[in-house]
């Protein structure tokens, strides 16, 4: 096979983009050919790979003993996740917040006297100034009904976004536990190769 067929899949293998047809031709080729030059180097690298080609299967419990090491070392470390911790500040404030409202609403806390003594005229007075407080309220507000569709679209659009950036941090928890099981798995390899 010409060299110039061989370096044009070898671009093709390198960028991620070659079949596995292609990528037996280069096996066969470095397998069985006589190689110097420029490319003794990938030949060193495809026998290897021929020679390694059999990785045995991981067993099935692989991913959950992974998990459970990893589970097991932030427990030791006293990890508190981050959504726990504001869980807590939130309760504290919450709490604080109603403490100091209930303290200003009873100490402010007047009693309320009668200002009519007849209890229809005041039933009535009520009714008109509530009529009158709602036709106002209304015309007041008629020009802002294009801001609450305008409200109403970007709340709609904010939960999408919202629905979507919690797919993705489910899916980014999955790549955050495979890195620490990586992290966990080479570090042992890191010493043996050293010695």
């Amino acid at each position: 096979m010409k060299t110039t067929e061989i370096s044009r899949l070898l671009e093709k293998y390198y960028k991620g983009e070659s079949s596995e047809e292609e990528e037996l031709i280069l096996r066969r080729f470095f397998d069985t050919g006589d190689i110097t030059g420029d490319l003794e180097v990938e030949k060193v690298m495809f026998r290897f790979y021929s020679e390694h080609a059999e990785v045995p299967e991981p067993s099935a419990e692989l991913g959950m003993r992974i998990i459970s090491a990893i589970d097991s070392k932030e427990k030791e470390s006293g990890f508190i996740p981050v959504r726990y911790r504001r869980l807590v500040y939130s309760g504290i404030a919450a709490g604080l917040l109603i403490l100091l409202g209930s303290y200003f609403f009873y100490i402010n806390k007047k009693g309320t006297g009668d200002t009519f003594s007849n209890p229809e005229i005041a039933y009535a007075e009520t009714v008109k100034i509530l009529y009158s407080v709602s036709s106002k309220l209304n015309r007041g507000t008629e020009p802002l009904e294009i801001v609450r569709k305008l409200d109403d679209a970007t709340e709609m659009s904010f939960s999408a976004i919202n629905r979507s950036t919690g797919i993705i941090e489910n899916n980014l928890k999955y790549l955050d536990y495979f890195q620490k099981a990586i992290n966990i798995v080479a570090s042992p390899m890191n010493l043996n190769v050293n010695k």
